[in-house]
Parts: structure tokens; C-alpha cells; sequence
């Protein structure tokens, strides 16, 4: 018995001696009025977040050798040529919505769950994502706003641990994609329009927010907050955050950094790679039908 009570104590004793020593985590103070807005393609991570998904299609023979080869280069020179051709822009768009009407948004969904643990993961930029989550440390929410499908863009802020996405929404009827887009691709004005229309619903204060990206495509987004940062800019976003004294952050390495990991001008790629993912999806829903 005497026993049984000493360990009894025993036990009661390291418990006590226990809680006290435990150390506990910093409670966050929520920081409601100020929030951080990210671009993701060169700026999240290496390259063309699309261009990635349809890899990981490539992959599961969704999507052939040949045809993201073709889809690379053709990437490649909207990134030599600089300029994004609006009745490319616009023919380009019609044949992605085309494609992937009818296929079902539980299916994308769940494929770019898959294709982000295995492909896009590792380009995650350490810099980058540390910057975020020292803005999650603040209190502040943190945004991925991009020209991306919003569900892919979804997957990526959920992986990241990320307050959520702003991306290219496409219209859907029954689980399934319609063809047809509700607005446009949100690209360059897009996303500022995308901010404003956010910080009116949650109340955040825009000249306490900050943004960060890679292009100067993204100007009207990063002339909306009080805070603009540069991250892996392109020549054009490089001179203009310098002559405005913005921050800028390069996390890239090598001598030809922006040739890593295919970046693409961000419009082109989205759509791009929209067309790629969508016939690649239409193959394969065809087959097992």
C-alpha cells in the first residue's frame, strides 16, 4: 500500500514538475485590418505552377511526351518575345474553355492535390514562404492571388497553410465545368480589382497590406498597398521597384536565374497551361468512357 501512495506521489510530482516547465506557444494576436497578397508564379515558387500540373498529367499518361514539349517552347517564347498578344490571349482562352467543359472539378481538384505533393512541393521558394508565414506569425491573412485556376490555386494555399486563394474562377453547373469563365483570367488589373473587391468584404486597411511579385504585370497590385516587395523580378519590375525604393528580394541562384524551372509570363503560361491539363483530361475521360 505504502508503495502504491509513493509512486501515487511520484507520479503527481513529475506531472507538476512537468506543466511547469512546459512552455507555451506565443498566443497570436489577430491583426484584422492588414493582410499580405502573394503571386505564385516565380514568386511562390519556381516556374509556372500549370506548366508543373501538367507534368504531373505527363506523368500519368494523361498528357504525352511530345505534347509537353511542344507546350514548353511554346511558353518559352512568350517569355523571349515579352508581350502577351490579346487576340492570341483570347483565342487561346476560348479553345481551354472548350476543353475542359464537362470534366468534373472534384477530379482537377484531386489530381492537383496528388501533382503538388510530388511535383510542385520542392519549388516551393524557402525565402518566399518564410515571408508568408512571418505574416501568419503577425495575426495577418495571407493570400495567394493568381492568374492560376482557383482550384489549383486552392490546393496550393491549403498545402502552404495559407488564409486562402484569389484565382481565375471558371464556371461550373453540377460538379462539372460549364466552358465558360464568370469574368475574366485575373491578371494584371484583374488582381488589383480582385484586392479591392477583398479588402471592402474584410475590412482591411490596403495602405497597411503589403504584396509581393515577380513581374511587372503585377504593377496595379503592387501600387494598390502600402507595402510592395519585388521577389525574382523581371527587368521591368526591377527598375521600377528601385526608382519607388521598394524591397526587393531575389532568391534565385545561377547566372540565368530566371530560366529556372521554365518561368513564363503569367497569363500566357495559365492559359497555356489550361489548354495542356484540359485536353490531357479530355484524352483520358474519353478513353474510360
Amino acid at each position: 500500500m505504502r508503495r502504491l501512495l509513493r509512486r501515487r506521489e511520484a507520479a503527481e510530482i513529475a506531472g507538476e514538475v512537468a506543466a511547469a516547465a512546459a512552455v507555451s506557444a506565443p498566443v497570436i494576436v489577430p491583426d484584422l485590418s492588414a493582410a499580405a497578397f502573394f503571386d505564385v508564379d516565380n514568386t511562390m515558387m519556381r516556374g509556372a505552377s500549370i506548366y508543373h500540373f501538367a507534368r504531373g498529367l505527363a506523368s500519368r499518361g494523361l498528357f504525352t511526351t511530345n505534347d509537353l514539349l511542344k507546350f514548353a517552347v511554346g511558353q518559352a517564347w512568350f517569355r523571349i518575345r515579352g508581350n502577351e498578344n490579346p487576340e492570341h490571349i483570347a483565342r487561346a482562352k476560348e479553345m481551354a474553355l472548350a476543353f475542359v467543359a464537362g470534366l468534373k472539378v472534384d477530379d482537377v481538384v484531386h489530381l492537383g492535390e496528388e501533382i503538388y505533393d510530388e511535383v510542385m512541393a520542392d519549388r516551393v521558394w524557402a525565402g518566399t514562404r518564410a515571408l508568408a508565414q512571418a505574416h501568419l506569425d503577425a495575426g495577418q491573412r495571407v493570400w495567394l492571388v493568381t492568374a492560376t485556376p482557383v482550384e489549383l490555386a486552392r490546393v496550393i494555399a491549403q498545402r502552404l497553410g495559407l488564409t486562402g486563394a484569389l484565382g481565375t474562377v471558371a464556371e461550373t453547373a453540377d460538379g462539372a465545368y460549364t466552358g465558360r469563365l464568370v469574368g475574366d483570367l485575373l491578371h494584371g488589373p484583374a488582381k488589383a480589382e480582385a484586392i479591392r473587391a477583398l479588402a471592402r468584404r474584410e475590412g482591411l486597411d490596403l495602405s497597411r497590406c503589403s504584396a509581393y511579385s515577380d513581374s511587372a504585370n503585377d504593377l496595379p497590385m503592387l501600387s494598390l498597398v502600402g507595402h510592395a516587395y519585388a521577389i525574382n523580378p523581371d527587368s521591368e519590375l526591377r527598375e521600377h521597384a528601385r526608382e519607388q525604393d521598394w524591397e526587393i528580394r531575389d532568391f534565385r541562384t545561377g547566372r540565368k536565374a530566371t530560366m529556372i524551372g521554365l518561368p513564363i509570363a503569367a497569363t500566357a503560361g495559365a492559359i497555356a497551361g489550361g489548354i495542356a491539363a484540359g485536353i490531357a483530361l479530355r484524352k483520358h475521360y474519353r478513353s474510360v468512357v
